[in-house]
């Protein structure tokens, strides 16, 4: 296998496709592979640089024109919950929280194509096959984990919610969550979140990656909620967001 290393790293572009966050909007991706012995090296360099990984592939958007999607990290050593926030977290003090090995279950599967049902009808991942959600979850050449949440007090602990997050030298980075529909009233994917930014302090690290917050588009605006929060700015580096 070829050792790669960022001397050495081919970058991508895609074609030109709808944007799904900013309607009339074309969005292009700069992508590469993940390989070899110093992938994680690679990876955290190029998250570093604004980058996002997918299974053994890592982008970040390069559009023409536009740079509304920018990625941010919470600093969690300084996150202090608001009111809304503690109430989330005492609404499910219920769950219990297990940090697992990245192997796919049919038990996650399963709730993760209910879902998708509810959340995402229509979308392109509701036709992904048992394999393919295998292949999301265990194609990983970086340090990865799945985290499972249960209800602790019904007897056989239902899986509520799963979070794959990767595990980065000065924190975490969510790569994908999904949880029960039937407990969005819980502000499910709030939770998760702050789960995340727990974890975090608890082990003394940095950050939470939470992604592409996109200001302008309602999916994905929530995570400036998140404060304190930082951007990647290009060549200038992580810059904290103003309120």
């Amino acid at each position: 296998m070829t050792d790669q290393t960022p001397e050495t790293t081919q970058l991508f572009l895609t074609a030109a496709m709808p944007c799904p966050y900013l309607p009339g909007k074309m969005e292009r991706k700069l992508f590469t592979h993940l390989s070899g012995r110093r992938a994680s090296m690679l990876h955290q360099l190029l998250s570093d640089n604004g980058f996002r990984r997918s299974q053994n592939l890592i982008y970040r958007p390069a559009c023409e024109g536009c740079n509304s999607c920018q990625s941010v990290r919470i600093v969690a050593q300084e996150f202090a919950p608001s009111k809304r926030f503690r109430r989330v977290t005492k609404a499910n003090a219920d769950i219990v929280v297990a940090v697992q090995p990245t192997v796919a279950t049919i038990e996650q599967y399963e709730l993760f194509k209910r879902y998708l049902d509810a959340r995402h009808s229509g979308g392109g991942m509701t036709q992904m096959s048992y394999q393919d959600y295998e292949y999301m979850v265990e194609d990983t050449p970086v340090q990865s984990v799945l985290v499972e949440y249960r209800l602790r007090d019904l007897p056989d602990q239902p899986l509520v919610a799963v979070a794959l997050t990767d595990v980065m030298p000065d924190g975490l980075s969510m790569v994908y969550s999904f949880y029960d529909p039937d407990m969005a009233q819980r502000s499910m994917g709030t939770f998760l979140i702050l789960d995340h930014i727990n974890q975090v302090r608890s082990a003394g690290l940095s950050y939470v990656y939470l992604g592409y917050w996109v200001k302008d588009s309602p999916k994905m605006a929530y995570k400036g909620d998140y404060r304190p929060l930082e951007v990647q700015r290009g060549s200038l580096g992580w810059m904290r967001l103003e309120e």
